[in-house]
């Protein structure tokens, strides 16, 4: 029975937990107060700019940097706090880097044997060719890195960290070299390699199509912290403030007014939902007059030949099965919206277009008087 609860303890530990990490460089804060966990079974992505500090979080996790501030533990163990770092290869923690850092006179095989010497040679044999096969790379043990293209030696650095069976794999910024076609593709080949080989994850990015495309939660990095922590559809429909409404997909904000708790006044038309907290705690009480900006999604505008409402048409950029129109209202602001591509209008054409937005996302106003949508 012991057995049995200490099993499901483990279970329901998280695999990795950190809490108000603080991180400097001489007198430069790079992270500051950072705290999230990761549940076994789960990827994770840190995602935000360059220099957010995210790639400075993943290096204390994996034990190369010592921590100025908080703890991380790995499996319920405390492998990092002010006065204790655990050495990197104690942690159980699998390590692909951005540039690969395979060995370059070494084979495919002997990059995926480097982390194995403690195993018996017949051992060490087969664990080699099975990680070879699971990434996809079956009878290139024999070849050179030098002979391989990005995305195969891409995949020798996620076998090497694969194969000495880690509690977490750590993914620092992993397809940055490769092609964007390439890119998203592995992505999500690697995705589901990690679920194969049942192992949790986190992920370091500034491209949030990987992020999207491999993680189960995300959290969005600025200046050191974490501005929201969720899962894609959130972060897109219900982002927390406005810093990840501005970097999480595409948009453009229009001047609103708050009409009451629940109705958006903006230039083309009246929207219906609940007027978030964040555009100003009075919004919800005052009933009328919230100066807001509401964000608009290039899903939110759509193509409608019959509305009265026009806009001209600024630019275009053809995405094979959609186009994207950069529009100008009557008012002169810009909207984006996605159009199937079939509906194909020339530059300086005025197109009929209707709203339909299902989440109001909508921040208070600082300056700039609005237009009186009342």
């Amino acid at each position: 029975m012991k057995r049995m609860e200490q099993r499901e303890l483990a279970a329901e530990t998280p695999i990795l937990q950190v809490r108000d990490l603080w991180h400097a460089y001489a007198a430069h804060p790079v992270v500051r107060g950072l705290s999230f966990s990761l549940k076994r079974g789960d990827i994770a992505c840190l995602l935000g700019p360059s220099g957010c500090g995210k790639t400075t979080v993943l290096r204390c996790i994996a034990g190369f940097e010592p921590l100025q501030g908080g703890e991380i533990r790995i499996a319920g163990g405390v492998v990092g706090t002010p006065d204790h770092c655990a050495p990197p290869e104690s942690r159980r923690v699998g390590m692909v880097f951005q540039d690969y850092a395979l060995f370059p006179h070494l084979t495919v095989g002997g990059n995926v044997a480097f982390g194995l010497h403690g195993l018996p040679r017949p051992q060490r044999a087969a664990r080699v060719e099975e990680c070879i096969r699971t990434v996809g790379l079956a009878g290139l043990g024999d070849s050179f890195p030098h002979q391989l293209s990005g995305g195969q030696q891409q995949r020798v650095a996620l076998a090497r960290a694969l194969a000495p069976r880690p509690e977490l794999l750590l993914l620092d910024e992993p397809f940055s070299n490769l092609d964007v076609e390439l890119r998203e593709r592995l992505g999500l080949e690697v995705r589901e390699i990690i679920r194969r080989a049942r192992i949790s994850a986190v992920l370091v990015t500034h491209d949030q199509h990987e992020a999207f495309a491999m993680a189960d939660e995300i959290g969005i990095m600025r200046d050191g912290a974490i501005e929201q922590w969720d899962n894609a559809y959130n972060l897109y429909h219900r982002p927390a403030n406005r810093f990840v409404a501005d970097f999480v997909g595409q948009g453009a904000f229009v001047p609103g007014a708050v009409l009451s708790p629940r109705r958006v006044g903006i230039e083309l038309g009246v929207l219906n939902g609940q007027v978030p907290s964040s555009c100003g705690a009075d919004c919800a009480s005052c009933g009328k007059g919230c100066q807001v900006d509401v964000l608009l999604r290039p899903d939110d505008i759509v193509h409608d030949d019959a509305s009265r409402t026009r806009a001209e048409v600024l630019h275009k950029a053809f995405r094979g099965a959609e186009i994207l129109y950069t529009l100008r209202l009557a008012s002169g602001r810009k909207v984006l919206a996605l159009v199937p591509s079939h509906h194909n209008h020339a530059i300086g054409e005025r197109i009929g277009i209707r709203l339909e937005v299902d989440h109001v996302v909508a921040y208070k106003r600082a300056s700039e008087p609005v237009l009186d949508c009342g």
